[in-house]
């Protein structure tokens, strides 16, 4: 999607960004990414209001076939996934000892293959981690991300717009809810948290309906083909700018993004989509099931509106975040929001009140109350 008119690489605009490939899998043919078309606002609106077609090709994809492959998941990660079914999707989180956020990846299952899609930079690691606790198990976990890409329909009209490639009535992400601390064993049922709807493309790979549309994996060769039959049916493109802007004013965090070496999943709300706080043991377990009895993560993710006066620059992804002159969090991704203007996701200790006066790199910054 890097060809089409007016396209402008995220990579081109900041070479350090973690919005490009990684490098084996850009030496493998793996291209950029766009920021924009050049009418992110434009872009943004479409997305919030209608759908657009976001090329997030760049991450990473890991297909993991083989007869034991969902409960040999379900052991290493934070979600329930034994029970994992052909046309069911869901996400999970790899933890330290400590239960701190090492990876996340969204989960699909097609009958044959459990596919992993990652942030891009994480794939090495995640599959690093699969590859040493396979020993015996009957799985064969491969880097794929050379012969698959990842395209994002977003917005509102997603669900009609997928129809184009030959998919209908994908139904909405089906989430259990967080139980209360110190809730019943056995309250929770033995399913993913969430469960989102995957149905098979016609020409190979596969629809999932998300949060914020519809995801679609196909082969990279046939990118342009599926891109072509989008376009021609109505939907436009859109930059990943746009696509950021509407998971910020979501609330919805990336790791890497909104966390650092520190971050356990009650902290940036990733345990209702990513974790089942009832399947027993897992790596990183104890920490989640500890913190969520008492009921007081140290951290908590919010939304700031940034004073678009003093600076016009958005602060740097990390950036402290201050108040009466002490640290109290940092920043993760900052946009200009079509609606709200200027606005970032931010951690910031669970003290801070929300009516706090902060400071990030010397402009006013407000809590938006949830």
């Amino acid at each position: 999607m890097i060809d089409i008119a007016g396209a402008v690489a995220a990579e081109a605009i900041d070479e350090e960004t973690r919005d490009q490939p990684e490098p084996a899998h850009a030496a493998a043919g793996v291209g950029p990414v766009a920021a924009h078309y050049g009418d992110p606002i434009r872009e943004q609106r479409l997305l919030a209001t209608d759908v657009g077609l976001v090329d997030r090709s760049h991450r990473g994809v890991i297909a993991v076939p083989g007869a034991e492959r969902t409960g040999w998941l379900h052991t290493l990660t934070s979600q329930h996934l034994a029970s994992l079914r052909a046309g069911q999707g869901s996400e999970l989180l790899v933890l330290s000892p400590h239960g701190h956020v090492e990876q996340h990846a969204m989960v699909a299952e097609d009958g044959e293959t459990t596919w992993l899609d990652t942030e891009p930079g994480d794939t090495t690691g995640l599959l690093g981690y699969l590859e040493k606790m396979r020993f015996f198990t009957r799985v064969d976990p491969r880097d794929a991300t050379a012969d698959w890409a990842l395209l994002s329909l977003v917005g509102p009209g997603a669900g009609e717009a997928v129809a184009a490639l030959g998919v209908s009535g994908l139904a909405e992400p089906d989430l259990l809810g967080v139980p209360g601390p110190k809730f019943a064993a056995g309250s929770v049922p033995p399913r993913p948290s969430v469960v989102y709807d995957v149905r098979t493309l016609p020409g190979g790979g596969w629809a999932r309906r998300v949060r914020l549309g519809v995801d679609v994996l196909v082969p990279r060769a046939s990118v342009p083909e599926v891109v072509d039959a989008l376009v021609v049916a109505g939907t436009p493109v859109a930059g990943l700018w746009a696509y950021e802007a509407v998971r910020v004013a979501h609330r919805l965090p990336r790791v890497g993004f909104e966390t650092d070496h520190r971050t356990i999943p009650s902290e940036v709300g990733l345990v209702a989509s990513a974790v089942h706080l009832d399947k027993g043991c897992y790596r990183g377990q104890e920490t989640v099931a500890r913190v969520h009895n008492l009921g007081r993560p140290p951290r908590r993710l919010v939304l700031l509106h940034l004073d678009g006066v003093t600076s016009d620059q958005l602060p740097t992804a990390g950036a402290p975040v201050t108040a009466g002159g002490r640290t109290v969090g940092f920043v993760g991704t900052a946009v200009r929001h079509f609606e709200l203007g200027p606005v970032a996701l931010a951690v910031l200790k669970r003290s801070v009140p929300d009516s706090a006066e902060l400071l990030v790199e010397g402009t006013a910054a407000a809590i938006d109350p949830e």
